[in-house]
C-alpha cells in the first residue's frame, strides 16, 4: 500500500509537471491588443539572449518564448496580449506548423540586430514613420547620417533605415514651394557645409558618395530598408552617378546634356528604364513613381494594397516580411507613393501591389549578401502627410497593419539562416 501510494504521488508530480505552463504565446491575430509593442516584447527578449519562435503565419505570425516572470511582467507593463500555454501544447503548435500540408514554418530569432536611423541632425517639418514605430514599440536605434556613413561607420548596424531622403542633391524638390521657407534654406545651408568639410564641391557629389558606401553595407550582409523618397531618389543617384541632374538652384551651374540618355541602369537596386523629369519645379523625381498618374484614379476609400502569400516553408523571407494580422492595407501617400510596375526589374520581388492600377507599393531584394526592402508612402496611418503636421500618435493605431511592415523588417535580420532547399 505505501509502494502504491508512493507511485502514486510521483505520478501526480510528473502528471502535473507535464501541464505546467512552460511557453509564453504571444498571439499577432485579431486578439492582439498591441500589435507594435509585441515587436518590442521580441526585441527585448532577443536583447537578453533568449530565442524567440516566430510563427510564420500561425495566428497572424505570433511569437512563442520560453516562460518567464520577467517577460510575463513586461508584457503586463506593455499592454501586450500573451497566454500561457504548456509543453504539450507548444509540441502540438509545432506539429501543426511542421505539417507539409500546411502554408507555416518557425523562424529562430536569435540575436537582436543593431539598428541605425539615417536622419539629419537638424530638425525637419516632418515626421518619420519607422523612428515612429521603433519609439512606440521600445525598440533602440541609433541615429546617423552623412557624417557617420563617410567615416565609416556603417559595418557597425546590421539593418539601415532611410525614409524622406533625397539623394539626387536636389533638396527633395521642394524648391517651388519652399525655398523661402527657414527650414529649406537651413537644409541648403546645413547640407552644403557637410558637403565642404567632407571635401566635396557639391551636395549631389557627397550625396552619391553617401549612397555608394550604403550599397557597400549591403553587399556586405547589411540589411536596407527605405521609405517614401528614399526608395526612388536612391536608385535615381546610383543610375545619374555619371551626370549633373541638378539645375543651377540647386548647385549653382547647369546640368549634363541629355542626361536621361546617359543613366546606367545596371548600378540600381530596383528600378529600370525610368525617366527623370527635367523641370525643377515639379515635385517630383522621375515616372517610376505613381503619385501623380494615381491621382484621377483612386479615393482615400478605395485606395489599398494587397499582401502575397507566400510559401513559408519555401520562401521564408518574404514571408516573415508579410506577417499580419490583415492581407488588404488601407494606402497612403508620400512624395513617393507607389512604384509603376513597368520600371522594376525582373528578378525583383514585388510583396504588395495595386493590382488594378498596376502599381507596387513593397518590394524587396537581394544584393550581394544583404538584402533591400523598399515601401511605396510616407505614413501608413495617415493618409496625405503634409509639411508641418504633427506626427501620428501610434497609440491610437496599436493595431496598424501598414505599421507592421516596418516592424517586421526590423525582426527580419534576427532569424537564424536557413540552409538553401534543393
Amino acid at each position: 500500500m505505501k509502494m502504491k501510494r508512493i507511485l502514486f504521488i510521483v505520478a501526480f508530480v510528473l502528471l502535473a509537471g507535464s501541464l505546467r505552463a512552460a511557453y509564453i504565446l504571444i498571439p499577432m491575430d485579431e486578439s492582439q491588443k498591441d500589435h507594435l509593442k509585441a515587436y518590442g516584447i521580441a526585441y527585448w527578449v532577443l536583447t537578453k539572449d533568449v530565442e524567440v519562435d516566430w510563427l510564420l503565419n500561425y495566428r497572424g505570425g505570433s511569437f512563442m518564448i520560453k516562460q518567464s516572470k520577467t517577460i510575463e511582467n513586461e508584457c503586463v507593463i506593455r499592454g501586450v496580449s500573451y497566454e500561457i500555454i504548456a509543453d504539450v501544447q507548444a509540441t502540438s503548435i509545432l506539429q501543426e506548423i511542421a505539417d507539409p500540408e500546411v502554408n507555416m514554418d518557425v523562424a529562430k530569432l536569435e540575436k537582436a540586430p543593431k539598428v541605425a536611423v539615417y536622419s539629419p541632425k537638424n530638425k525637419q517639418p516632418w515626421d518619420d514613420a519607422v523612428t515612429l514605430v521603433l519609439t512606440y514599440a521600445e525598440v533602440p536605434y541609433e541615429v546617423i547620417y552623412d557624417d557617420e556613413i563617410l567615416d565609416g561607420k556603417l559595418p557597425l548596424y546590421d539593418w539601415l533605415h532611410l525614409h524622406h531622403e533625397d539623394f539626387t542633391g536636389q533638396y527633395g524638390r521642394f524648391y517651388a514651394s519652399y525655398q523661402n521657407a527657414p527650414w529649406y534654406q537651413e537644409q541648403v545651408r546645413y547640407s552644403e557645409s557637410s558637403a565642404k568639410s567632407h571635401g566635396f564641391d557639391k551636395v549631389s557629389k557627397m550625396k552619391l558618395a553617401v549612397a555608394q558606401r550604403i550599397k557597400e553595407f549591403t553587399a556586405g550582409g547589411g540589411f536596407l530598408f527605405t521609405m517614401c523618397s528614399a526608395t526612388d531618389s536612391y536608385d535615381i543617384a546610383m543610375a545619374a552617378q555619371n551626370s549633373d541632374i541638378c539645375e543651377s538652384m540647386f548647385d549653382g551651374d547647369g546640368t549634363t546634356t541629355d542626361y536621361n540618355k546617359k543613366l546606367d541602369f545596371s548600378q540600381t537596386f530596383a528600378f529600370k528604364d525610368f525617366t527623370l523629369k527635367t523641370n525643377p519645379m515639379e515635385y517630383e523625381f522621375s515616372n517610376i513613381d505613381a503619385t501623380q498618374t494615381r491621382a484621377a484614379k483612386v479615393r482615400r476609400d478605395t485606395d489599398f494594397f494587397t499582401l502575397f502569400d507566400f510559401s513559408a516553408k519555401w520562401d521564408p523571407i518574404p514571408t516573415m516580411l508579410c506577417q499580419n494580422h490583415q492581407q488588404i492595407i488601407k494606402g497612403f501617400m508620400g512624395q513617393s507613393t507607389a512604384f509603376n510596375k513597368k520600371f522594376i526589374k525582373s528578378e525583383v520581388l514585388i510583396m504588395g501591389e495595386n493590382k488594378a492600377l498596376d502599381e507596387a507599393r513593397y518590394i524587396h531584394g537581394t544584393y550581394g549578401n544583404g538584402t533591400w526592402t523598399f515601401y511605396g508612402g510616407h505614413d501608413p496611418e495617415d493618409y496625405q502627410h503634409f509639411v508641418g503636421d504633427p506626427p501620428t500618435d501610434l497609440a491610437l493605431h496599436p493595431n496598424s497593419p501598414g505599421y507592421r511592415l516596418i516592424l517586421n523588417n526590423i525582426l527580419f535580420p534576427a532569424a537564424k539562416k536557413k540552409k538553401q532547399k534543393t
